[in-house]
């Protein structure tokens, strides 16, 4: 059962398509990274105890902009909601930056 739901998600969540390869180095390579990014997914559920869909839908709302003025240009994050604050807590992962990049304007 729980192989079937993997090669599923394989095909869903992942979006994976068929790939030709003729390499063989090159088809380990794919099914590899196919079942490391399956990995990943199941982490995050587990460790979230949410779905990979919700868990996505969260953090791809976090957006960095860049902002140019007369003193110089600049990369900030949006602000962290709850959900995500959360979601970042229980994967453990660290609070990005709000500012990523700061470049003045030469005098």
């Amino acid at each position: 059962m729980l192989l079937e739901r993997g090669w599923r998600d394989m095909k869903q969540i992942i979006d994976l398509r068929p790939v030709y390869h003729r390499l063989e180095e090159r088809i380990r390579a794919h099914v590899i990274l196919c079942w490391l990014a399956l990995l990943l997914i199941r982490i995050v559920e587990t460790q979230a105890g949410t779905t990979w869909a919700q868990a996505r839908r969260e953090l791809q709302r976090l957006h960095a902009g860049t902002f140019t003025g007369p003193t110089g240009t600049f990369q900030q994050v949006t602000g962290l909601t709850k959900p995500q604050t959360d979601l970042l807590a229980k994967l453990g992962i660290p609070h990005p930056k709000q500012v990523l990049d700061l470049q003045p304007t030469p005098r």
